[in-house]
């Protein structure tokens, strides 16, 4: 059995993931939160509350989740950590670490699949990935899929039938433009009817845009409204070949952009025989979080951004660890 949280006024804060099993992604440190200095203006620090396997919690009153990993000095994931390891900051307040879960609860997830035509002689590889990370799925998960070229459409609303979903990537076939934009819109919007909590994006493209008819201004402010974590795994040609086109050239940009702002991160691939692996390690890093929990002492519904810092407490004997954690949400409005 899964630990669940379940709440009359519950917002999720979502989260910045992980560097795991020892893949360096060069572009990120900037969003990491590691050791860093405690603020002064400190209001209390005192431990949470365990949540147990089995028990339900159920809250009358705001409470902010948010998702944290870490990882050690070899970007390896790191776990068993308890509830007096994390400090938590809200606009530089100390917030009360009121509840805790480390188990893997059941996720909703849409898959937004590239068909356009520069993905001809890679969506083989990109198939067998989405299958992989299909594999990876736990039985209360629930998927969807969206699939895009020259415009987005929603191939499956959400299942928990994984054959379903694999019969329908094998039968598509890439050709046309590429509204990378339009289906990651799509995809949050098919995301209003999930039912779990913890909500994920997994983007599967070579990357840019050159026909959607949402700008990427659009979609930036929309991830960095939602609920929900967006990955990408971006397949690549390198950087010298000749025949990339302007808007694949910024396609790395965007993708990383665009899941930096959820707190998510964006895998490059070269390789196209590595993306089975890359998107098994994304599955199992969404299965080793920290959720905290907390009650904001801000109570106003103002609708305004709030900055959040994680701190860590290593335990003794432990190297130096670094903590990734969203960097802020938008407060409940009236």
């Amino acid at each position: 059995m899964k630990s669940s949280l379940a709440a009359t006024r519950v917002f999720f804060v979502p989260f910045i993931s992980l560097l795991l099993f020892g893949i360096v992604i060069w572009n990120f440190p900037v969003l990491a939160i590691a050791q860093s200095a405690v603020p002064d203006d400190v209001k209390h620090d005192t431990p949470g509350q365990v949540i147990k396997q089995g028990h339900s919690l159920h809250i009358d009153v705001d409470l902010a989740l948010v998702n944290v990993t870490v990882t050690d000095p070899y970007n390896r994931l790191v776990t068993g950590l308890d509830p007096d390891n994390f400090r938590i900051f809200e606009n530089n307040v100390e917030q009360e670490i009121q509840y805790f879960s480390s188990e893997d609860v059941p996720i909703s997830i849409g898959v937004i699949f590239d068909l356009s035509g520069s993905m001809a002689n890679k969506v083989g590889k990109a198939r067998e990935a989405a299958l992989q990370f299909f594999k990876t799925a736990n039985p209360q998960d629930e998927f969807f899929l969206v699939s895009f070229n020259d415009r987005a459409e929603v191939m499956s609303t959400f299942t928990s039938n994984v054959e379903d979903l694999q019969s329908r990537i094998l039968s598509a076939s890439a050709k046309g433009r590429t509204a990378l934009l339009d289906a990651i819109y799509l995809g949050l919007n098919e995301m209003r009817n999930a039912q779990n909590a913890k909500r994920a994006l997994l983007i599967i493209s070579d990357g840019g845009d050159n026909n959607s008819r949402y700008s990427e201004k659009d979609i930036k402010r929309l991830v960095r409204e939602a609920d929900t974590q967006l990955y990408s795994v971006g397949i690549f040609d390198p950087f010298e070949y000749r025949s990339r086109t302007p808007e694949e050239l910024s396609g790395p940009s965007l993708l990383t952009e665009v899941t930096e702002l959820t707190g998510g991160r964006a895998f490059t691939v070269e390789n196209v025989n590595e993306l089975p692996d890359i998107t098994t390690k994304i599955g199992a890093e969404l299965r080793n979080q920290y959720i905290l929990g907390y009650h904001p002492s801000n109570k106003s519904h103002d609708a305004r951004w709030r900055k959040i810092k994680i701190k860590l407490r290593a335990p003794k004997g432990l190297p130096p660890l670094s903590v990734y954690a969203k960097t802020g949400y938008y407060a409940p409005s009236l």
